[in-house]
């Protein structure tokens, strides 16, 4: 099967992402390519971070830009600054074969790591916070709605 991102296509790209099983079906399908993955899991709130719209994550050992963007960002609710607590990144060092049955969490959404250095800036979309839209003539106020 030829596989095509249907986002791309819905953007008049033309989106092909390469060919799956069974390849003796030349049928088109869909998928979704890295770019517009990358926006569908930018698109989702953070679970940790609800009310986050940009989280900078510091390197371990940078204490002071560390305090430095605290007191930057303190009165921002919408942005949040950690340091980085982990050690080595697990994914990069190499897997013994005892380590396959094993579940690993991986990080859904790839930071950017800053050209200056020292943090890497993740970006949460904010919750929706605009009200529904009304459907053509529907309106809001009691006398639109008799008793």
């Amino acid at each position: 099967m030829l596989v095509f991102c249907a986002w791309c296509e819905r953007d008049g790209k033309p989106g092909y992402l390469g060919e799956r099983e069974p390849l003796e079906n030349p049928a088109p399908t869909h998928g979704v390519c890295a770019s517009h993955k990358e926006q569908l899991l930018e698109s989702f709130p953070s679970r940790s971070f609800p009310d986050a719209e940009l989280l900078i994550v510091v390197h371990r050992n940078d204490t002071a830009l560390y305090e430095y963007l605290q007191r930057l960002f303190a009165d921002l609710s919408s942005v949040k600054v950690l340091v980085d607590r982990r050690v080595d990144d697990r994914r990069s060092a190499p897997r013994s074969v005892t380590d396959e049955g094993r579940y690993v969490r991986t990080r859904i959404r790839q930071g950017r790591i800053s050209p200056l250095g020292g943090y890497t800036i993740v970006r949460f979309t904010p919750k929706e916070t605009t009200p529904p839209r009304l459907e053509r003539g529907a309106s809001n106020s009691p006398s639109a709605h008799p008793t």
